[in-house]
């Protein structure tokens, strides 16, 4: 993470010492002038920003809003299965309330199934669901094509090493905080939030 800003020191000398730093033919390119140049091409870049800080666990949106991420569970929505609820019985009911919601299953990745193949020994419960609403998809990627990254919606049935059951989901709300969406395009994304965290829901109670 680099913060702060080179105090007196100018881009053009930061540039020249960057140029200098650099592998020139005949002289032998190090880990240490690799890492001398990297240091320098952060600064020069620094510099010309006007000094602001970057860092990557604060991530800025077109409209400036930040969202603050301490740890990896500040970006996930985790339900536990409720007790006397099977890891199939909440694939079941999953299934059946996105049916009811007319959120399409796209695909179906069986993690755990697929390791125990490989390796020949059992292994947790694992199993990917990846859900879409096709029409909604399809505005988020006209209005910015950095959307395709997040897509399709996934939720994860997981079983820890304790033997418990999981639902675990990238927390949307983070992504709407920093999208620059317009109100109608916004309207939609929270519907489809909404709708994914029911059918976590109904997976977590063993609901039909």
């Amino acid at each position: 993470m680099i913060t702060g800003t080179p105090r007196g020191v100018p881009a053009a000398r930061l540039t020249r010492d960057l140029r200098q730093a650099l592998p020139v033919p005949g002289r032998p390119f190090t880990i240490e002038t690799m890492k001398r140049s990297v240091a320098l091409l952060g600064l020069v870049l620094l510099s010309l920003s006007g000094g602001s800080s970057w860092a990557t666990d604060t991530p800025q949106a077109h409209a400036g809003a930040r969202v603050a991420i301490q740890s990896l569970g500040d970006t996930v929505v985790k339900m536990p299965l409720a007790k006397g609820v099977s890891p199939d019985d909440a694939a079941q009911s999953m299934k059946l309330r996105a049916n009811l919601l007319n959120m399409l299953l796209v695909a179906e990745l069986p993690l755990s199934k697929q390791v125990s193949a490989i390796t020949g020994r059992p292994s947790p419960y694992v199993t990917i669901f990846q859900f879409c609403d096709a029409l909604t998809a399809r505005a988020m990627l006209d209005d910015d094509v950095d959307f395709a990254a997040y897509l399709p919606c996934r939720i994860a049935l997981v079983e820890d090493g304790k033997g418990r059951g999981w639902l675990v989901m990238m927390d949307l709300d983070m992504v709407l905080k920093i999208a620059d969406l317009k109100p109608a395009l916004k309207a939609k994304a929270i519907k489809v939030r909404d709708e994914l965290l029911d059918i976590m829901r109904a997976g977590a109670n063993g609901a039909l």
